[in-house]
Parts: C-alpha cells; sequence; structure tokens
C-alpha cells in the first residue's frame, strides 16, 4: 500500500473514536446498536485491529455517516466540508472539521428557551475553547458561574464540571474548539506592552 492509504488507515480508529464520543454514546451502546461486539469496536478504536468493510457499514449506519467521511476518505479535489449536524442533548452541533485527533471545531446552537434551564454539570476528558458568535452564554465551571456576551471567549478543562446554556433564554450560536485531554487550543494575540 502507499503511505497516503497507510495514514487514512491508521487514521480510521482514532477519527471512530472521536466521532463516538462526540455523539456521547458509549461502546457497549455501539455494539448494541451494530452488533459488532464491544472488544472489536475497543481494538478498531485503539488501532490494534485494521477496518473492514463488514465492520464499517455498521457503523455508518449507527452514525448515519457517509462511509467516505466516517473512515476520512481523502476527497478526489473537493475542498469543501460537507457540514451534518449533530443534535444532543437539546443544541445542534455543526462539525467544522473532519481532521482524525488532535482539535475539533464545531459550531454549536443552543436554541431558546421559554425559560432559561437550570444547569445540569457534566465531565469528560478535555479541553474546550469557546467564542461566542450570537447571543449571551451562561456558563458555568466548577464554582464559576459566568455570562459571555457576543465577542467574548472562555477556555477551560472539561474534566471540571461544567455546563452552557442560554443566560436569557435567547438562542447562542458558538464556536468551539475541543480536543482530548492534554490537547489545547493555542490562541496568539499580541498585546500591546505597557510603559
Amino acid at each position: 500500500m502507499d503511505r497516503e492509504t497507510d495514514e487514512v488507515l491508521d487514521a480510521v480508529g482514532p477519527r471512530l473514536r472521536a466521532l463516538r464520543r462526540a455523539r456521547g454514546i458509549t461502546l457497549a451502546d455501539l455494539a448494541v446498536r451494530t452488533g459488532v461486539s464491544e472488544s472489536t469496536l475497543s481494538r478498531l478504536e485503539s488501532g490494534q485491529r485494521r477496518a473492514t468493510l463488514e465492520l464499517l457499514l455498521p457503523l455508518a449506519r449507527a452514525y448515519d455517516t457517509p462511509l467516505d467521511e466516517l473512515v476520512g476518505a481523502p476527497r478526489t479535489g473537493d475542498p469543501r466540508i460537507h457540514l451534518k449536524p449533530i443534535r444532543r442533548a437539546g443544541m445542534v452541533f455543526v462539525p467544522l472539521s473532519r481532521r482524525p485527533g488532535g482539535v475539533h471545531a464545531f459550531k454549536m446552537i443552543i436554541p431558546a428557551e421559554p425559560q432559561p434551564l437550570e444547569p445540569a454539570l457534566k465531565t469528560h476528558d478535555g479541553f474546550e475553547w469557546l467564542y461566542v458568535l450570537n447571543g449571551r452564554l451562561r456558563l458555568v465551571v466548577g464554582e464559576r458561574d459566568l455570562v459571555l456576551p457576543a465577542g467574548e471567549a472562555a477556555e477551560f478543562d472539561t474534566s471540571l464540571p461544567h455546563w452552557l446554556g442560554s443566560a436569557d433564554g435567547g438562542a447562542v450560536e458558538l464556536l468551539i474548539l475541543f480536543g482530548q485531554h492534554g490537547i489545547r487550543a493555542h490562541v496568539r494575540a499580541d498585546h500591546p506592552e505597557s510603559h
């Protein structure tokens, strides 16, 4: 096999793991949905087992994702990313990147609610950077309870209990960069030095 094919095949496992985690699905749930054993799915995600059509087709059906997107097959000259929204916990996540591993980019939409929701804090591995495009975001991280208007950014370790929602019941649109534990988004800004 050529090097490009090897690179695509080596990236399938991390891509599948990132997709499953982004959708909040456990290996046990995925095994039930696909009929593929938990141990096989685990070995596939860790790269200990190579992907085959027999394994990938049930995963593509379970994720409702085209096979070429599932494995990250190189496009034939088309640089566009075909956006496919993911709905989870009443919110919409639109993937803006398709690179396996590393930092993933999403546009997140929190729909308007007649009454602002009460925070339900969660934790998971990773690090998140967000930028509020529109609306007023209520961000709870640990003991901190903040309101971020459009134009503000925040970053936090997602192993801390956290929650994102609307501060006033209106819709909120965000850009999110999410990396697995230890991978942070680096934003560089030049600040004038004080004299």
